[in-house]
């Protein structure tokens, strides 16, 4: 009887079963596991915090202040505007400011990635070995977000990764985009904790000196435009750095969503093009993931106009939503991801079926616009 359907069936499965080793020796793993221990606690360690902007200067605002008062030692903590070639002022607010050291740049060499080249100058003025980067547009989740994050780089980790993700606001795009960071969140984070870290968010990153010098800088794709954090990490690992994830609520940062379809569609275009320089193992990797859900859907959506099979449609199409969605939803709880249960399938299709227009579009149109 079961050889008797279409090979579409079989095809469907196979994609499910791919789907669920992700999400249960990655995703679900991480969901669940214990939180960080909190004895004994590492010391407080000197830490410089970077941020690169280029006409922020609203935003820059209430980020300061937010820096400024973290819960931490102020002889350790070293904050750093990196003003590159803004216009409204941003520089300025460094002197509103007392604490914020600022670096400014004027002008960027031709040929070179200008927030690369500027967190470049930044690096090399920071006093202290260990960096932690945020961007102007974010804000850090709570008072402790320095304390938790710097305590990444101990027992020798020269990564430290975190999570970043956007505030709620009313409308699909708004949940379409938390889904999306949340899901990408639940890949780059749990693949590091299982020893494959792949990438970074610039919004919520740290590194050492070390690591930055190991790297040579972003030597390898300082003309690329994107890539300041992912392709920096991948450039660590190789050289081998070890990278620790720091997960825990009050250790996010936290920003505000695309307002348009078009500014959003730009962002996750300039992001996904830096996929490309990955390393083959996570392109490999990656790519078995992403593809396994896009085979799920394309055949779903075949095995609909074939009546005869509808049965084993259902049974598989149920199987995988109870099961996904359970996993998505343990990470939704775990990351703070405050999306309703109830829309996650539906989030879960609207995702993959725009990711493939994202790379349909990246494919015929390589061209990238920048801030």
């Amino acid at each position: 009887m079961l050889l008797s359907y279409s090979p579409a069936v079989w095809l469907l499965l196979a994609a499910v079963l791919v789907q669920l080793y992700f999400a249960l020796y990655y995703f679900r793993a991480f969901a669940m596991r214990r939180p960080d221990p909190e004895t004994p606690v590492p010391a407080d360690q000197p830490v410089s915090v970077l941020v690169c902007a280029r006409n922020e200067y609203t935003n820059l605002t209430r980020l300061l202040p937010l820096l400024l008062s973290q819960d931490y030692p102020a002889e350790l903590l070293e904050i750093i505007l990196i003003d590159d070639r803004s216009t409204d002022g941003t520089g300025a607010l460094a002197a509103r400011f007392p604490g914020v050291r600022l670096v400014n740049i004027r002008s960027t060499p031709a040929g070179l990635a200008p927030k690369k080249y500027a967190l470049t100058l930044g690096i090399k003025t920071a006093r202290h070995e260990r960096l932690l980067f945020t961007d102007a547009d974010c804000i850090p989740a709570t008072n402790q977000w320095v304390r938790y994050m710097q305590r990444g780089f101990a027992e020798g980790a020269g990564l430290v990764l975190g999570y970043s993700a956007y505030a709620p606001e009313r409308g699909f795009l708004n949940k379409l985009v938390r889904f999306e960071t949340l899901l990408t969140g639940a890949q780059y984070l749990s693949f590091a904790w299982r020893g494959r870290p792949y990438m970074g968010v610039g919004r919520n990153l740290g590194y050492t000196r070390a690591v930055f010098r190991s790297t040579k800088g972003f030597a390898s794709h300082i003309r690329t435009l994107s890539g300041d954090d992912d392709l920096l990490v991948q450039d660590a690992v190789a050289a081998g750095a070890r990278a620790a994830v720091v997960a825990r609520p009050g250790a996010h940062t936290l920003s505000e969503a695309a307002a348009t379809w078009a500014a959003w569609w730009r962002q996750k275009r300039r992001h996904l093009s830096a996929g490309k320089q990955y390393r083959l193992a996570d392109r490999v990797r990656l790519a078995t993931f992403i593809g396994a859900n896009l085979l799920y859907y394309g055949a779903a959506v075949g095995l609909l106009f074939s009546p005869i099979n509808w049965v084993p449609l259902a049974v598989i199409c149920l199987m995988r939503t109870v099961l996904m969605g359970a996993v998505y939803q343990q990470l939704n709880r775990r990351l703070e991801g405050q999306l309703p249960a109830a829309a996650l399938p539906l989030l879960d299709a609207a995702y993959f079926v725009t990711y493939l227009a994202l790379g349909i579009s990246l494919f015929l149109n390589r061209s990238l616009r920048w801030k």
